[in-house]
């Protein structure tokens, strides 16, 4: 296989997207299911990770603005066959340069992969300290109310 193309989700992406986040053995509960209509809905937040000869969604990242001066970095699931080869890295980094891009310095994420994302530059952080918007999708968890991410943050 040829070096992945990072691009913007298309509308012919949202099944891929649908699918490799609920795909059983996947996500394994890693990140949050997202029904299609969430997914059409914030297809714009999401970029993908593709195969340049076959087009074939690889993994997927979103970063979805909560205030003026904060957004999230969610949804990163990378298919298992592909992980450890830097796919994860360059889908955050796409959603760290678009807030930049758009004027956002300060970026989260909820997860239980704390060492993917300290590598990263993030830094745990108080959830408490977050804005309660940022807890809007969290009744839609299975995990819900007993979170068991940690809440990470970095300035950009």
């Amino acid at each position: 296989m040829s070096a992945p193309l990072l691009r913007k989700a298309r509308i012919q992406d949202v099944k891929a997207i649908h699918g490799l986040l609920l795909r059983p053995g996947e996500g394994d509960g890693l990140v949050l299911p997202r029904s299609f209509n969430q997914l059409y809905s914030h297809l714009r937040d999401f970029f993908v990770a593709v195969d340049r000869e076959t087009d074939e969604v690889l993994g997927c990242c979103a970063l979805c603005i909560c205030w003026d001066d904060l957004a999230e970095v969610r949804s990163l699931m990378v298919r298992r066959e592909y992980r450890g080869q830097g796919l994860g890295r360059l889908l955050v980094d796409a959603c760290l340069s678009e807030a930049v891009t758009i004027g956002i310095f300060r970026v989260f994420v909820l997860t239980n992969q704390e060492a993917f994302f300290r590598k990263m530059g993030f830094a745990e952080a108080a959830k408490d300290a977050l804005p309660q918007k940022v807890w809007a999708d969290c009744v839609n968890c299975p995990h819900f109310p007993d979170c068991d991410e940690t809440a990470m943050v970095m300035e950009l």
